[in-house]
């Protein structure tokens, strides 16, 4: 059973509410206006709010924009209980991110049907950021394997962020680019530690086996329809713009915006991280190395949108040195 908000001004319809779904066996609190109502969420997270529009104060439709906004409450279901009927009632409450309404005085049977069905969709939603977890907590433990990459993933992420800012790319593009380079080498998890941790060249044979981590990666990662929009940029953040990488061995622009930044702030942060077999660059040099390989193993665009951006943050490698 469910713990659910109820949101209303009027005492006896919040009464009427929790009777209702006590019954039913969810666990109810209940919330006077607006402001109480964005405490108690702060207070503890509920699985559904019951949200009554026309309120004193911040009326309902505020109330459900600004749990939307937020992390922690922007996939709990919200459903507006209101007396307007108007359409344009409606596609105001839609356009605050409201997940369902009900007209006042409302139909019993109708309110505990779609309870339970939103009910059984945050359940859903759980059980699916639970898996994203895992396989957010796979990729810490392939970094955990090798002192040398540790905080590998986090700066490429935050590199990948920086270039598409740069490039002028929408929030919604960053928040999934940002993603695909947090899991980026998430199937190294499939590669051996004498492979990983060679502190030398590879032979052919160990080469061939470490370019199969991408393709692991985005097999890892496909079973969760929520983070299809970054398995190009998993199975791709190896490809070169003049064909020579892999697993595909993709040209130009057949390669996502996403996995082409990906692939150039991957590049860098090695570059300027010690390895096994080798020690550091200098900045000055990974930035020649970049100029050089632009046009061939990198967008030649994103190469001087990159370039720009560390000289305007010295700092950023600075403090890896």
């Amino acid at each position: 059973m469910a713990g659910i908000l109820v949101v209303d001004d009027t005492p006896e319809i919040r009464l009427l509410l929790d009777r209702l779904l006590t019954q039913e066996g969810h666990t109810v609190r209940q919330a006077a206006h607006g402001e109480a109502a964005l405490a108690a969420v702060a207070q503890a997270v509920p699985d559904l709010v019951l949200l009554d529009v026309m309120m004193p104060g911040m009326d309902g439709f505020e109330v459900c924009r600004r749990l939307k906004r937020m992390e922690e409450t922007r996939l709990v279901p919200v459903v507006l209980l209101t007396a307007q009927r108007e359409r344009e009632s409606r596609l105001k409450g839609l356009e605050a991110g409201a997940d369902d309404y009900l007209n006042k005085p409302f139909d019993r049977l109708e309110l505990l049907v779609r309870v339970r069905n939103l009910c059984r969709i945050r359940s859903l939603t759980d059980r699916l950021e639970d898996s994203r977890n895992v396989i957010y907590s796979l990729a810490r433990a392939i970094e955990a394997r090798d002192a040398y990459t540790e905080g590998h993933t986090e700066r490429v992420a935050g590199y990948a962020v920086a270039l598409g800012g740069a490039l002028g790319l929408s929030e919604t593009d960053l928040q999934w680019i940002e993603q695909g380079a947090v899991l980026h080498d998430v199937g190294k998890i499939g590669i051996r530690d004498s492979i990983l941790n060679k502190p030398g060249p590879l032979t052919p044979d160990e080469y061939e086996q470490m370019k199969t981590h991408s393709a692991i990666g985005e097999h890892i990662c496909k079973s969760l329809k929520s983070l299809a929009p970054i398995l190009d940029i998993i199975r791709h953040h190896q490809e070169r713009i003049d064909g020579k990488g892999y697993p595909d061995g993709l040209t130009g622009e057949r390669m996502s915006v996403g996995a082409r930044i990906v692939a150039l702030v991957d590049a860098f942060d090695a570059m300027t991280s010690d390895r096994p077999y080798r020690k550091r660059l200098e900045r000055a040099e990974a930035v020649r190395r970049l100029r050089e390989g632009a046009g061939t193993q990198w967008d030649a665009r994103m190469v001087e949108a990159f370039v720009g951006w560390l000289d305007a943050h010295p700092e950023v490698v600075e403090k890896k040195e």
